[in-house]
Order: C-alpha cells, then structure tokens, then sequence
C-alpha cells in the first residue's frame, strides 16, 4: 500500500469519527429539546387540569356559564354512551395472576395488561425484571355507539377472585373482567393462564351489545402501548436489538434491522393481514396474536435517550373486522424470552423475532450452533468452558478446509523463484498481459490454483457471521460470569473511562484487546506467508496488521464478551493449526512433486482456455493501441 492510500484511510478514518462525534452531540441535543418540550407540556397540562378543576366548584358567574355548558356536555356523553357513562368514573385497582414462570398484573382501568415480571430472570442490578413500564402500558378497544368509545377509558368490573395462582396441578385458571352497559350488554375480557407458560389465551365477549354499537360499524380498533425498560448492561447492543416484528401469513417482516443503530422515530403502515405482532427487545418479547389474524395496521417505536431506564416506546394499530353477529374475539398474549426452543414450540414463527441471520448462516445456527450449545448446557454449567468446547469442535469441522488453504498458500509461496523470474522478464507496464498469461501458465503446471487459499476460506466465512449473529442474540449466556466478564451476553470491562468517546465507548473491554492482539499475531503469520506470492500481498500490509485489528477493538467494544472471547479461542486456534501444518507439511517434498507436475502433459481446462484467449485479445488490442500511437 502506498503512502496515498495510507493518507486517503486516515482521513476516511478522521471523517467517519468526527461525523459520529457531530451526530452524538445532534442526538443530545434533541434529546433535550425533547426534554424540555415534554416539561412544557406536563406544566400546560397541570394548568388545564386545574383549570377544570375550578371550573367544577364556580364562584363567579362566568364559571357558572362555563359550568352549564361542561353539564350540557356531560348529559350529551351520558346519552350517547348509555349505561357505559357509568364506568368512566372509578378508582384504579390491580390484581395479580400468577403461573410458575411469570406474574402478571391486571388493572380494572381498561381491563388491561398492566404489567408482567418474569420469575427466572433478573434485570443486569438484580432487580425483578419487568416487561414494561404499568404507568405507561395501554390496551385500547376502540368502536362507536353515539360516540367514539375507547375501553381504555372505562373501569372494568372483576368476575374472577382478586388474586390467582396457577399450579400443575390445578390446570389453566381464567381471570375475566367485564365493561358493562347493562345488565344484558357487557364486554368481557377472559385471561386464561396455564401453569409452566408464557402465552395468555385473550378471549374478547361481546355479549348483547350488537344493539349498541354503531350500525355501519365495519371494524374494531386495537391500540396497544407500552414502554421497555432497560434491562440489560449496554444500552446501545440492547437498542440496536431492539424493534416491532410481525408476521404475515408467510413472511416475517421488522420494523428496524436489527444489529444496526437505532435512533428518533421509526413508523409503517401494513396495509396486508398480519397473524401477530411483537414489541421485541433483545432478550425478551411481548407479542399480541390474533386467531384470525389483523386486517391491518400500523406500528411506531420511539427511542428513549440512554440513561433514561428505558430502550423504546413502543405503539400498535391494529384493525379486527366486525359484524353485528361478531360475538368473540380469539387473541393470545406472549410475555417471555426469547429463547428459542420456547418460542419455537408455539409454532407460529416466534422464533424468527431471534436474529440468527438468513438463509445459510440461520441454518447453521439453527441445526448445529444451538443444538450443541443445548447439549453442552445440560451437563456444563460453566459457559466460559462450553463456548471453549464449541470453539473447538467448529475448528475440528473445517480443519480440512484450513490444511487445503494452507496447503494452496505453500505452494504459492515455493512458486516465488519463478514468479520473480517472470516479474524480470516482463518488467514493462505495457507487458502486463503478457506476465499474467506466463504466471497463469506456470500456475496449471504446478498444480496451483491461485484462488485454492481464498475459497476454503471463503467456506469458512459463514460460520464467522453465524457467530457473530448468535452470541448476541443467545439468551442463554445473559448473566452468566466468566474469569472477569460478568455477563458473556454484555461487554466486559475493566476500566469504566470519565467520558464517551464515539464509536468506542466509555469503557475498555479486555476480550476485545486480547481479540485484537490475537488478530495481529494470526495477520502477521498469515501475511509473512503470503506476502511474497503475489504483489498485492505487499500493499495489504497495512490493512491487515493494523487497520483491521484497530476497526475490531472500536466495533466489538460494546459487543457481547462471549463474541469476542470466542473469536479470540478461535484466532489462536488457528495460529495452533498454522504452527502445526508447517511442521506436518515437508515443503521440499512438496516442491519436488510440483516439478514433477509440471513436467507431465496437461490437457488445458476449458477456463483455461478461455483465459488465455482472453490474454491474447487483450494483448492484440494492446499491441494496435501502440502501434496507432506511433
């Protein structure tokens, strides 16, 4: 690489930092901006409410006038609502049902959902983990009757008990809670909930009151909100895996692509049937199934700032068609982790909310990297040993892949004499063409293929991005210590910085250096091996001792210390392999039966054939261009 291409990295480097530093400070800013804004509006907000507030006592006349038409008002709601006008008045109450894997809180404000803890997770301080935030969490059903009716306005009345706990042994238990106009004409929401499981059958009764919805009614609205908490150590690796996903018939679809930074106000209009919809976090997920699936809908998620306890907010609209002979509504609830052996057991495509990547890096995630990994789990309780055990058994998997690249890069190298002798020969830019062909030939007499080191490498690459899709993602290591990472799902760090810098952080993070210096070492091997096979070897120098080394540190700074502890087993695995094949690989062995190669009879492949073809007409055009310049 020369010193121009060198300068060009650097600025590319510098500019690329001082564009992140100039978007964090952008970030910042509007993240006070909405701040203050919010501020304002909770103040104008209090001032109404207090306004109303006064309004409701009169003392002058003028608050009298105000107060007739507030009652004109009041007494036109009562008529359009009818026996529902009731229910607008009542006190919040919450009761809780509660299996063997959750809790879950209910409130009579809207019959909803208020909240849900997972019994076997902790958050990263050890706090009870909660799903999202019962202040801010809404379950809306919206129709019309002589008004627009929103249920989330509304104080439901219980059916069931105020509290139930649901064992093996007793079986499901139902919790229900009704909206009533009239004694004949209520809705009811029915919760059943089953012990040892995370999914909540939702079962919506419309019980007499076709005579009071509204006649043209074609649909039902479902509005669903809730704000995710902060539950893990990084908030940029959780925020990043954090999105709404749904699901069509036959597709699966997210709101924000996932493992890229996610900032601001993201929304979609879903103009197609969706079976279910999920507000998903990176390790947990709560999801809303329809049995007959959403007509339509739309999503929004808004990013909280860091340091604020929460990740997103998170809003749904979602439209279910009606009828006046519409008496039920089936859904299901799903309140758990995203684990993938639970989710996939519901067989509605759960598992897809866990990025383990497309095609052929999912399925060696799905039927080689999780099933070990389970199978390891059962008996291995340390994960710092099983990642280790992992490692090992991927590298014995491609060991042959590993040989035939090393292999290939000898042969290469011991080609070096008569490379250079060609590089002598041809020395002039304008016989390029001709170089190339004679190094070619010398190639297919040797037996040398020059991609032979790039493509078993190339086999390998998949792997490398599975893991990189898997640890992440793996619920399996979140909370789990090893030597001093106290969270192998989390960076580890051992120096916590005074400040952030862009891009890196605001912590150092020791896997990651010992990733890096193993990455130099392997690079260093690997380009000492290879540097004298090919010209291009030369100017990579640069990139591969230290450029790529140094964009690792800044990249997996805040990622998973189980990634970053894997690729760091992996590298000096390999350094291991490196070390080993030289010693197994008689190299003047290797070049004799080169020579011997090179002296039987080849029949050219076609490739070959179509090369030097190539050559010819290149070097022809070349030698037409030179002459019509003289």
């Amino acid at each position: 690489m020369d010193k121009k291409s060198i300068i060009g990295l650097v600025v590319i480097a510098i500019i690329l930092f001082g564009f992140s530093w100039y978007n964090s400070n952008q970030q910042n800013k509007l993240n006070e901006d909405k701040r203050i804004q919010d501020s304002i509006e909770r103040v104008r907000l209090e001032r109404v409410t207090d306004s109303l507030a006064k309004l409701s006592a009169p003392e002058h006349p003028a608050q009298e006038q105000d107060s007739a038409a507030r009652a004109a008002y009041q007494q036109q709601l009562s008529s359009s609502l009818g026996g529902l006008y009731g229910s607008l008045q009542g006190t919040e109450q919450f009761f809780t049902v509660e299996n063997d894997v959750m809790a879950v809180k209910f409130s009579n404000k809207g019959g909803r959902v208020a909240t849900v803890m997972i019994k076997d997770y902790k958050c990263y301080d050890g706090e009870p983990l909660y799903m999202f935030d019962q202040a801010s969490s809404k379950f809306d059903l919206s129709f019309f009757t002589g008004s627009q009716v929103n249920t989330s306005d509304f104080y439901f009345t219980p059916v069931s008990p105020g509290s139930l706990t649901v064992t093996g042994a007793e079986g499901a238990k139902a919790f229900a809670m009704r909206l009533y106009a009239d004694s004949a004409a209520y809705i009811e929401y029915l919760y059943t909930i089953r012990p040892d499981d995370y999914m909540i059958d939702f079962d919506v009764r419309l019980v007499g009151m076709e005579r009071l919805i509204a006649q043209n009614q074609s649909d039902f609205l479902i509005r669903w909100e809730n704000s995710g908490f902060q539950n893990e150590k990084g908030y940029d690796n959780e925020n990043n895996n954090t999105s709404i996903t749904y699901m069509y018939p036959n597709e699966y679809e997210s709101l924000e692509e996932m493992g890229l930074r996610s900032t601001g106000t993201k929304e979609e209009s879903v103009k197609s049937r969706m079976k279910w919809i999920g507000f998903k976090q990176q390790f947990f997920s709560s999801i809303i199934v329809a049995e007959d699936a959403f007509e339509n809908g739309s999503i929004r998620s808004e990013t909280y700032p860091a340091g604020s306890g929460y990740i997103k907010k998170f809003h749904a609209q979602l439209s279910v068609p009606y009828t006046p002979q519409t008496k039920e509504y089936a859904f299901h609830f799903y309140f758990g982790p995203n684990k993938f052996n639970v989710l996939k057991q519901y067989e509605l495509g759960f598992q897809r909310i866990i990025p383990l990547g497309g095609w052929m890096i999912g399925w060696i995630n799905r039927l080689i990297v999780i099933p070990v990994f389970d199978f390891l789990s059962q008996s291995i309780a340390n994960f710092g040993l099983i990642i280790l055990i992992l490692t090992i058994l991927l590298k014995i998997i491609i060991t042959p892949l590993t040989y035939k690249s090393y292999l290939s890069t000898a042969k290469m190298r011991l080609l070096k004499p008569e490379i250079e002798e060609i590089n002598k020969k041809f020395p002039k830019a304008d016989q390029a063409a001709k170089k190339q062909q004679a190094t070619m030939e010398l190639y297919s007499k040797a037996g040398v293929s020059p991609l032979g080191g790039c493509i078993p490498m190339l086999i390998q690459f998949p792997i490398l991005i599975a893991m990189f899709r898997f640890f992440p993602a793996s619920i399996e290591l979140r909370g789990e210590s090893f030597l001093w990472a106290d969270d192998l799902s989390s960076y580890d760090s051992i120096l916590n910085l005074p400040f952030n810098i862009p891009l890196y952080g605001d912590h150092v993070s020791l896997f990651t250096l010992l990733m890096a210096v193993a990455m130099v070492v392997s690079s260093r091997i690997s380009y000492n091996q290879t540097s004298g096979t090919t010209p291009q070897m030369a100017g990579m120098k640069f990139v591969m001792l230290y450029m790529m080394p140094l964009m690792m540190v800044v990249w997996f700074n805040n990622y998973s210390s189980g990634l970053s502890y894997y690729y760091t087993l992996s590298t000096l695995i390999t350094i291991g392999q490196m070390y080993g094949f030289r010693y197994l690989v008689n190299e003047e062995k290797l070049h004799q039966k080169m020579k011997e190669n090179a002296k039987k009879p080849k029949k050219k492949s076609k490739f070959m054939q179509r090369y030097e073809e190539a050559m010819r007409q290149q070097q022809a055009q070349a030698e037409r261009q030179k002459n019509q310049r003289k």
